[in-house]
């Protein structure tokens, strides 16, 4: 409750200048107030105590923004003359205060919001000139001042009106921007994460092939081949929103035959795959690093039996990921690696809770289950 009430402290001065003006302004009959308008008087109130506190508010900001500063003087002027004005003039309702009334709370909602009220500027001042010209009709030409005074609250309706209408409007295009911007960030953070993922896959990779090169091996050149292809699906395919599911599949499979390439061990490893339309298409790069794992945390911890066992299945408009491998109990890692929280961050920016991410352990044996939703 303490830094709650310094950070709004502002409001509490912003308060107290707002009831001393009113006193002042009253006292010397600058302003005129009926104590029957409750609501009025409210509003009123509560107007002024937001425009004075915001100032106090924004103080830092306004310190750094001279042209700002420079505005809100000049409104604060500005209101002060129609003041003068509207005390020094013996006409009640007079046109010339509305008006500078008018254009005092316009210029507010420019300081605010300038790009809303330069959109919409011909339909306010269209509307505002319409308004002004109807108010000056009944003002003059009704056949009393009792007359116009039955319908002034009628007239004066008449400005407000567009009000709610255009904070609405407002509202509504904030959290459309903000909407925009929170998916802008979304999209970022998944290129970002991608961005991750695919060193950490390629760093294990090429000392792979270093190792092949210094025993000058045979295999080099195809594994050299087999890196290129997975780099060219990577930098190109990788970046796309989605892939066909058939080109995921080849992805994995030149992964596993880099590493067949290079194991001297038997690994029993086992890929069956079920899709049923060539033309599905799932996001890029999601099951790689459940592969890598297999690989890094169960094969090559076992000296002997080593196997890893990868089921794809199409269910409707879904695919369904299943790998099991075994390892070594007495060599697992105690360290999270980025990986899998990269791929679970990964998941819920793409998919929100529409995925299942499941992993268990029985023995030796890790089992990790995906199902993702397939795009349309």
């Amino acid at each position: 409750m303490l830094n709650f009430f310094k950070t709004y402290k502002a409001f509490l001065f912003g308060f107290a200048i707002t009831w001393i003006l009113i006193w002042i302004f009253d006292y010397f009959d600058f302003i005129m107030i009926d104590t029957t308008e409750y609501l009025t008087n409210f509003l009123g109130f509560l107007f002024y105590w937001v425009l004075i506190s915001m100032p106090i508010h924004k103080f830092n900001y306004l310190k750094e923004h001279k042209k700002a500063v420079f505005k809100v003087i000049g409104l604060v002027v500005l209101f002060v003359v129609i003041l003068v004005i509207d005390s020094n003039m013996n006409m009640p309702d007079n046109p010339l205060t509305l008006f500078l009334f008018i254009f005092f709370y316009l210029s507010i909602a420019y300081l605010i919001s300038p790009g809303f009220i330069k959109k919409y500027s011909l339909s306010i001042i269209i509307y505002y000139c319409v308004t002004f010209i109807i108010f000056l009709y009944f003002r003059f030409y009704s056949e009393s001042f009792e007359l116009y005074r039955q319908n002034s609250k009628e007239l004066f309706l008449l400005f407000i009106a567009p009000v709610p209408v255009f904070a609405t409007l407002w509202a509504y295009q904030q959290w459309k921007w903000f909407k925009t911007l929170k998916a802008e960030k979304a999209k970022a953070e998944l290129s970002m994460l991608q961005a991750q993922m695919d060193p950490h896959f390629f760093f294990n990779t090429l000392n792979n092939l270093y190792a092949l090169t210094i025993k000058k091996s045979e295999k080099a050149p195809e594994v050299i081949l087999k890196l290129s292809e997975m780099m060219r699906y990577t930098i190109y395919e990788g970046k796309k929103e989605s892939v066909l599911v058939k080109d995921e599949i080849d992805y994995l499979l030149n992964y596993i035959e880099l590493h067949k390439i290079r194991y001297k061990k038997k690994v029993d490893i086992q890929f069956t795959h079920n899709v049923e339309d060539n033309n599905a298409k799932i996001a890029p790069l999601l099951f790689i690093i459940l592969l890598e794992n297999a690989f890094k945390h169960g094969v090559e911890s076992q000296s002997q039996d080593a196997f890893i066992h990868i089921n794809l299945q199409q269910n409707e408009n879904a695919l369904s990921f299943e790998i099991k491998n075994n390892f070594d109990e007495s060599e697992i890692s105690k360290r999270k690696g980025i990986g899998l929280e990269n791929l679970k961050r990964r998941l819920t920016l793409l998919f929100k809770e529409s995925f299942i991410f499941e992993v268990s352990i029985n023995g030796n044996i890790y089992t990790t289950i995906l199902k993702v939703p397939l795009y349309a």
